[in-house]
């Protein structure tokens, strides 16, 4: 059966998903230049960069399972790109060149209406003004029997856990310190949702958590 999934969502010690002032220059904030080690140094990243090698351990692991299975994505616009507002034109095209590491569609959460945007590998943009739950809706539509994952940031993840929408998610924790940022899970009542942890492994550079309803 098709889930609704969060993977490979990274989180501080002291549970931020990304630092203060974030920029084009700094697109994770402030500080936040190790958050995401564990899973730039895996093989699996390495290959969504067109690059050989990387490690293979139980980061790895996780890092594989994150990209399996997918039939669609749904994201915040912050993910999207550092734009604030209105869009001024059709120029910015994400963080990931001409080739996204997606390669199926892409549900966009913004407020400003835009056309879709079909890029090389399979990955096409679709920009949602109708909220959440418009954007799952499309998602699933198009992932057929194929899961949904929903990426970052941390805003457009506690709207879905919010919702109850996620069945899994996979937080990796970092030994990273940062301060000040975005804390997703502040106020939230993970269990009073429903999830459970149900597998904590310890990473070459990061701690895997696994929860699940139920």
């Amino acid at each position: 059966m098709a889930k609704v999934r969060v993977n490979a969502f990274t989180v501080s010690v002291d549970g931020l998903a990304a630092g203060r002032d974030q920029s084009l220059a700094q697109p994770m904030g402030v500080g936040a230049e190790g958050l995401h080690r564990w899973l730039m140094e895996t093989r699996t990243f390495h290959a969504m960069m067109g690059k050989e090698g990387g490690s293979t351990g139980v980061d790895e692991r996780f890092a594989a399972q994150s990209m399996e299975g997918l039939g669609a994505w749904v994201m915040g616009r912050n993910m999207f790109g550092p734009i604030r507002g209105e869009w001024p034109n059709d120029e910015w095209k994400g963080w990931w060149g001409d080739t996204p590491p997606y390669h199926c569609p892409v549900f966009v959460l913004t407020r400003y209406p835009r056309e879709s945007l079909a890029m090389d590998g399979g990955t096409v943009f679709h920009f949602v003004t109708g909220g959440i739950d418009e954007a799952l809706a499309r998602a699933k539509d198009a992932a057929g029997e194929r899961d949904v994952r929903i990426g970052g940031g941390a805003s457009t993840v506690r709207q879905y856990l919010q919702s109850g929408a996620i069945d899994a998610l996979h937080i990796a924790i970092s030994p990273v310190l940062l301060g000040q940022g975005e804390a997703p899970f502040a106020g939230l009542d993970l269990p009073a949702l429903g999830y459970r942890i149900m597998e904590h492994t310890q990473g070459e550079h990061a701690m895997h958590l696994v929860l699940a309803r139920g």
